[in-house]
Formats: structure tokens, C-alpha cells, sequence
């Protein structure tokens, strides 16, 4: 059969959607090598790039396909994608990011990573918002099945979206394949062209509200004086920067920490690599999540991980994580000092994320995403035979 996904998250440089897409179309390639796979946008959007389906070799039975768009085509959900899915002959389309085509004669299926523009509209710009309040409930309505990455995210979605249990299929994510511990010369050399430090914290995420780095900065602060002027720690946070951070970056340059806390920008995965094997501690206070990839990324590559105690990262990091409340600038700060302060604990924590990292892989999330694949191919024939 001819499955086609959403490759529109491809088109910019990758942050979780466009991770997940990418790995799970080459995953899926991978576990059904009778079956084609076609990852489709419009030709509004210039080629991608080399690398942005993580390597220039695909599968054989995975294509990229630019799609040519008349003037009318360009309304590419409504009209654009739906032309290319009955010409191509899709069986299923795969919206890997909040959208599935509105109509096409195929089987549809729709992930929601999270619902941060419903439940935390604060987080957000406003005109992302009011788009999310209307669309995403059409977009809801009209897939034949849901995917989310959690359970917890799954039970979000049935009670404030109105949709039925029995819709809804939560499938996990995994790390990618690149992280693992980085060679030690790897990393000193990474941390010197980045101008790190040798003695870090590492936040990894999108500069935005919803990570809460705030409190994180708060907490530096605070263990900058608890430690003393002769602290050599910094805070490394690597990210593209986001929408409505004006306060943090202030808070950032106060005297307290200021020329302790780095903003990298976007950073290649193997400098990411090289910065969660080389950290002190990973820490992560988001105030929601859909499922948290990054503290699985850092316990793959052996970092003790901080992390939220938010019910999405409860459940992805498994007890291998300290988990503190994101509002709890006190305990943050206390959970990380716990951290540095004893070996033995962080040794642990280690040894458990690096043990707990492995149970998850994108093997695993194919297989299961295939068997949602067939569960929604059967139920769109018996919606169209009656």
C-alpha cells in the first residue's frame, strides 16, 4: 500500500515535530518493506535540504515528494493535498503535526503531540491560539483515527476534545539514534568551540514560555549564592530562541549570573550529543509536555536528568528522573545541588536513564504506528461500504 505523511515540518530546521516526522517515516520504511511511503508538501516551499530526513540515503520504499501547486493549490489542506492524495492512490495519510487533508477518499491519521495551545493559551502568541481553537477541533473530527505520544496526552484529548476513547491510540516516541555517549575528546572539543565551560548545566528547547526557564534561571540564581563568587558552574541553554522571552533574556543578564548563562542558538546533533554526555545535570522544568524528548535524548547519552513533575514527564521518564514541581523554584534548586553535590547520586540516576532510555526506540513506535495504520484503513472501509 501508499501511505503518505506530512513532510511540512521538514521544511524548517527541526525541533521536536519535525524530529518525530523524520524518524518515524524512515522507521516505518524500515519495518514495512512491502509498502511505500511518501513524504508529500507543496512546492510553495523551496526543496529540503540535505539532512532533513536525518540522512541523504532514504529507504528505497521512502520518497520525498514536492508537490507542484496551482494558485488554487496553495490552500494546501483544503484543496493542494487532497488533489495528491487521490491521484497518488494513498490508502492513508499521516498528519504528523496537528493537520490531515479535509477530504481524499483515504484513511487519515492525526497526532496530537500536546494540548499547550488549549490548556496553557499564556505560553503561546496570540494569532497561534485563535488558529489552534478552531482547527484543531476540525482536524479532530475529520481523521478517521488519533495518535498521541502519552497516555496522559491520549486522556487529555478524549476529555476537553470531546473525542471517544476508542479513537485515540497512544504511541511513544524514542531518542534518536545519534545519541549515545560521545567520545571524551569529542566533547572537550565540542565545549571549547562553544565556549561552555567545562563545568555545566544543560536546559535543550525552544526559548519560550512554556519550558519554564524561567525558573530555571531563578534557581542558578539561587545556587550561585548559595556556592559563593568562587562557583565555576554556568547554565547552558541550547535552543532557537522563541516568542515572548523579553523577560527571561533580562533576567539573564542580571549581575548575579551574568557571563555564568549561555544561550547557544540551535546546535547540530552531534554538538547536542557532546553537550548532554559532557553536563553536569540535565535539567528540564517544563510546565506542560506532550511527552518530553529531550530528557530521554540526555538520559541516552548518560546525564542525570531534573525534570518537571508534570504528568507527561512522569510518565516518559519512568522513575529514572528527579521530578520536582515546575513552580517550586526552592526545589529545583535543592534537587540540582542534590546532584552535584553527591557522586553516588548522580551515578545513579545515570546508570537508570541510561537503562530506562533504551527500552524506548522508534522500531518499537513503527510497529505500533503500522498496527494503527491498519486499524484506521478498516474502519474508513466500513465508513465508505456503510
Amino acid at each position: 500500500m501508499l501511505i503518505g505523511l506530512d513532510a511540512l515540518p521538514l521544511t524548517s530546521p527541526k525541533t521536536g515535530v519535525g524530529h518525530y516526522t523524520a524518524e518515524l517515516a524512515r522507521a516505518l520504511a524500515e519495518a514495512a518493506p512491502d509498502d511505500e511511503f511518501e513524504l508529500a508538501y507543496p512546492s510553495t516551499f523551496p526543496p529540503l535540504e540535505e539532512g532533513a530526513t536525518q540522512s541523504a540515503k532514504l529507504p528505497d520504499n521512502l520518497r520525498v515528494a514536492r508537490v507542484r501547486v496551482s494558485a488554487l493549490g496553495r490552500r494546501w489542506w483544503s484543496l493542494g493535498l487532497p488533489l495528491h492524495a487521490r491521484r497518488r492512490g494513498y490508502e492513508l495519510f499521516h498528519g504528523t503535526n496537528y493537520d490531515v487533508p479535509v477530504w481524499g477518499g483515504c484513511a487519515t491519521v492525526l497526532t496530537v503531540h500536546d494540548l499547550s495551545t488549549r490548556l496553557h493559551p499564556e505560553t503561546h502568541e496570540a494569532r497561534r491560539v485563535f488558529r489552534a481553537r478552531w482547527r484543531l477541533p476540525l482536524m479532530a473530527r475529520a481523521a478517521t483515527v488519533i495518535i498521541t505520544p502519552t497516555e496522559s496526552i491520549r486522556r487529555e484529548v478524549c476529555e476537553h476534545m470531546n473525542v471517544a476513547p476508542s479513537k485515540v491510540f497512544a504511541v511513544a516516541e524514542a531518542p534518536r539514534r545519534v545519541f549515545a555517549p560521545s567520545e571524551v575528546e569529542e566533547a572537550h572539543e565540542v565545549r571549547r568551540r562553544l565556549d561552555v565551560g567545562e563545568d555545566f548545566l544543560l536546559a535543550v528547547g525552544t526559548v519560550e514560555p512554556r519550558k519554564n526557564l524561567m525558573a530555571l534561571v531563578l534557581a542558578f540564581e539561587e545556587l550561585v549564592r548559595r556556592r559563593g563568587d568562587d562557583l565555576r558552574l554556568r547554565l547552558v541553554i541550547a535552543g532557537p530562541r522563541g516568542w515572548l522571552n523579553r523577560e527571561l533574556l533580562a533576567r539573564a543578564s542580571h549581575w548575579v549570573v551574568k557571563d555564568r548563562i549561555a544561550f547557544t542558538g540551535y546546535v547540530t546533533d552531534a554538538d547536542l550529543r557532546a553537550l548532554y554526555t559532557s553536563c553536569r545535570a540535565f535539567v528540564y522544568p517544563s510546565l506542560y509536555e506532550g511527552f518530553g524528548l529531550p530528557p530521554l535524548e540526555a538520559m541516552a547519552c548518560g546525564a542525570p536528568v531534573v525534570a518537571s513533575r508534570i504528568p507527561a514527564l512522569a510518565e516518559t521518564t519512568g522513575g529514572a528522573a528527579l521530578l520536582v514541581p515546575p513552580s517550586d523554584v526552592r526545589a529545583l534548586a535543592d534537587s540540582i545541588a542534590g546532584v552535584l553535590d553527591d557522586p553516588t547520586l548522580a551515578a545513579r540516576l545515570s546508570r537508570a536513564g541510561l537503562a530506562h532510555a533504551a527500552t524506548y526506540t522508534w522500531e518499537r513506535a513503527a510497529r505500533q504506528t503500522l498496527d494503527v495504520y491498519r486499524e484506521a484503513i478498516a474502519r474508513h472501509k466500513r465508513a465508505v461500504t456503510g
